[in-house]
């Protein structure tokens, strides 16, 4: 079964930052829109943002915009999503999924996507 893999989790201080990366395990990401998301204790998942299919367009949600940044990286075949001036309510487990079909715009409706990783904790503490 075709999955995504996130890497790059960890602990960091506040106002720190973080990269995460997500890759296809078995598949290629190429004209895969991404989506990340992130679910903390007790509470329920929430969108990050996420990128289309040719990496053109991307979205963030009200707590990621001007922090957060969504990105392809070609060379390596990853989607990364960068993490600045971090806070402790970041704090959570962090999700990228794929869609199957090819998206032209950037839609992060957690309903679109079919492969899901299994997550990377991203814990922001002093």
């Amino acid at each position: 079964q075709l999955q995504v893999v996130e890497s790059g989790g960890g602990l960091v201080q506040p106002g720190g930052s973080l990269k995460l990366s997500c890759t296809g395990s078995g598949f290629s990401l190429d004209y895969h829109a991404v989506g990340w998301f992130r679910q903390a204790p007790g509470k329920e998942r929430e969108r990050v943002g996420c990128i289309n299919s040719n990496g053109r367009h991307s979205k963030y949600t009200g707590f990621s915009e001007g922090r957060f940044t969504i990105s392809r990286d070609t060379a390596k075949d990853t989607v990364d999503l960068v993490m600045n001036n971090l806070k402790p309510e970041d704090t959570a487990v962090y999700y990228c999924a794929a869609d199957a079909e090819y998206q032209p715009e950037a839609k992060c409706d957690s309903t679109r996507y079919d492969y899901w990783g299994q997550g990377t904790q991203v814990t922001v503490s002093s």
